[in-house]
């Protein structure tokens, strides 16, 4: 029988024994699950300009994405800890009973007040979501698997980039704005249904002193500073004792949260963090980033919709250049990244790219073309997407290991925040200029009708009934107050710029080098403990490198002179006790001459022998498979660069344990040919 790790290192028995049937159906409804709240922080964007039309407050209209930001991003922590110790399951559930409600009530909204108070409702629901689909992941699959499946769940973030500003004008040209969340309905209930009937996890039932307090005093401030912000100077003159009281009290809640953080026993985040430099002008940068990102995102398809008149669907499409063009330098930036370990130029061009998008932005106006709108967008995506993957990797890379999960929730927190505060403050600068500028433009002028300043400034839908003339001064009014927050935003990012340079770039740990989109997509942080990170980094860079030639170094670290092939083959009667060769060729399609070479290797050196269609290690086979195990260990040990110290911690050296144990049943695990390897040097496994 196949040797296992000892007792004191292997750890608790690993998911993996669902049926693939039920796994499937149970993976189904939670990438579902994290489809709908990935959904609702794109979607509605492109349906703000006829909601707002409809039930009024075009100066709320920053806080519909706002809330639900904001919702989301402080639910974060809580959602990842009470579901550690209550059970994922019955949390998830909770999560999707609250996000339906919100939604079913977000399309009952008759006011602007009542949809931004059930958007704050949806986003609790939503944050829990997110955080719960991609923490089950690690219930339901063994950790080999983990990063593989985790990459399903980071391109349904990159699916609904793409598709929320498309089925958000959709709907509203096709149904009403209000299917935007009815639609969610449905789906929610196919998602609650088979999560209750076939979603079948361990209940772990581990303790955690959860930090509520500081959670809610980081909410508390965040919420303070962008009710300020957002607020002051349009509802409340800035002269009012609302606005100077609620900056105290946020600047109040930040002091004490300062103190809360040093005595807490599992902070949110760490203040021993910002000792780091690194860690400091990463999440500075990623608040900026959010906060142009965002701001962006959410007034170009009023932009779009109101000064050139196009359809919300086709609004969608416009922003496709922008979306794609993100996507695709986030992903070239991190294979480029995996493959050199050089990760500064990245946010160093792509902040200066994106500082140049804004300024192009900002010279859009009512008479741009299509092609040229399309260029300038693309510019942006590019550039943002150029520092997304840079700034997650840089931190993993210079925090240790036990700051490893809560440093990296900690620079998306505060890209979070960041998008919070960019769509609040530029809500407030574009209400404030287009009421000055509607204002200029229509003075001493009669307006047709009931409309008046007033009406407009509410309602975009009243420019359709002016006039030729008094037409194109009133869309050139709404033209020139949206790209002042874009020309407004280009500074910051030319701040963010200047901030890059100061990064210092130490070469990547082998165990950053593997870019998750889940957390460089989405604006809400994603929570992992440091074992959950170090795993998901490690499966996929040990799979890869098992494909490769890790057999050949593995080999000659435990002064073995066997095929490749011969390796893999001992390895695996290691781990299931005795393999049938050519069967097990079919199964994980390797070549079946070179699975009988190998076997025939094992059985001449009399490390296997042959009882009928089985071969089955001797005991000298299983000595030198124990060696070869090892040297398995000391590859995945040697990514992890210096946190595989002598004080490392006994969790670290048990998820190098369980991976090397779990890749040898891997069927990805055959030793491929290298690419560019001809059919000259694939005729033996050597």
């Amino acid at each position: 029988m196949p040797e296992r790790p000892s007792p004191a290192a292997q750890p608790a028995p690993q998911p993996g024994s669902h049926p693939p049937g039920a796994l499937w159906l149970s993976l189904g409804a939670l990438l579902l699950g994290l489809f709908l709240a990935a959904l609702d922080q794109t979607i509605v964007a492109t349906a703000l300009p006829t909601i707002v039309s409809e039930i009024g407050g075009i100066d709320h209209l920053s806080w519909v994405v706002t809330a639900y930001l904001l919702a989301a991003t402080a639910g974060t922590p809580l959602w990842g800890k009470l579901g550690d110790q209550f059970g994922r399951k019955k949390l998830f559930q909770i999560a999707i009973v609250i996000f339906l409600a919100g939604s079913a009530l977000c399309g009952q909204a008759q006011n602007i007040g009542e949809l931004i108070g059930f958007r704050f409702a949806q986003g609790l629901g939503g944050g829990g979501l997110i955080v719960l689909s991609m923490a089950i992941v690690g219930d339901l699959v063994p950790p080999r698997e983990r990063g593989r499946y985790q990459g399903l769940f980071g391109a349904v973030f990159g699916a609904t980039s793409v598709l929320g500003p498309l089925l958000g004008g959709f709907f509203v040209d096709t149904l009403s704005w209000r299917w935007v969340f009815y639609i969610n309905l449905p789906v929610g209930a196919v998602t609650l249904l088979v999560i209750a009937t076939v979603l079948h996890i361990p209940a772990r039932g581990r303790r955690h002193t959860i930090d509520y307090l500081g959670t809610f005093l980081i909410a508390s401030v965040a919420a303070c500073l962008v009710v300020v912000t957002s607020l002051g100077g349009t509802t409340w003159p800035w002269g009012s004792w609302r606005v100077p009281a609620l900056a105290g009290l946020g600047l109040l809640c930040l002091a004490a949260f300062t103190v809360v953080e040093r005595r807490a026993a599992e902070p949110v985040l760490p203040p021993a963090l910002f000792r780091i430099r690194t860690f400091t002008l990463c999440a500075t940068i990623a608040f900026v980033v959010g906060f142009t990102m965002f701001g962006v995102f959410t007034y170009l398809p009023t932009f779009l919709q109101v000064v050139h008149g196009v359809s919300p669907t086709l609004s969608g499409v416009h922003l496709l250049p922008m979306v794609l063009g993100l996507l695709l330098s986030s992903t070239t930036s991190g294979q480029l990244i995996s493959r050199t370990g050089r990760w500064k130029a990245f946010p160093v061009l792509g902040t200066a790219i994106a500082t140049g998008g804004l300024v192009l932005l900002s010279l859009l106006d009512e008479n741009s073309g299509n092609l040229l709108m399309s260029c300038y967008f693309l510019v942006f995506g590019l550039g943002i997407g150029l520092v997304l993957q840079v700034l997650v990797l840089a931190v993993q890379n210079a925090v240790p290991y036990r700051d490893l999960g809560v440093a990296t929730s900690g620079v998306t927190f505060a890209r979070s925040i960041g998008a919070s505060f960019g769509v609040a403050v530029f809500g407030t600068i574009f209400t404030n200029r287009l009421d000055t500028r509607l204002a200029d433009a229509l003075r001493g002028v009669p307006l047709p009708g009931d409309l008046s300043v007033d009406r407009l400034l509410h309602d975009p839908r009243g420019v359709g009934a002016l006039p030729a003339g008094l037409r194109g001064r009133v869309l050139g009014a709404y033209s020139d107050s949206i790209t002042e927050v874009f020309l407004w935003a280009a500074p910051l990012m030319l701040l963010a710029h200047g901030l890059t340079w100061l990064l210092h770039e130490d070469r990547l740990r082998g165990s950053v080098r593997a870019p998750d989109a889940g957390q460089t997509v989405p604006p809400n942080p994603v929570q992992r403990s440091s074992r959950e990170e170090c795993a998901r980094a490690l499966s996929l860079l040990g799979s890869r490198a098992g494909r490769r030639d890790v057999y050949r170094r593995i080999a000659a670290s435990a002064g073995v002179g066997l095929l490749p092939a011969s390796c893999w083959l001992l390895l695996r009667m290691r781990h299931s006790g005795r393999v049938e060769p050519l069967a097990l060729a079919r199964a994980v399609a390797a070549p079946p001459e070179r699975v009988t070479q190998a076997a025939g290797e094992l059985a001449a050196r009399r490390l296997a022998v042959r009882e009928g269609t089985w071969l089955v290690a001797t005991a000298r086979g299983r000595q030198v498979a124990a060696r070869l195990a090892h040297a398995r260990e000391r590859e995945l040990a040697a990514l992890l660069g210096d946190w595989w110290g002598p004080q490392r911690p006994r969790e670290l050296t048990e998820v190098v344990t369980e991976l090397s144990w779990e890749l040898a049943g891997s069927k990805a695990d055959w030793p491929r040919a290298a690419p560019g390897e001809g059919p000259e040097e694939r005729r033996g496994p050597g």
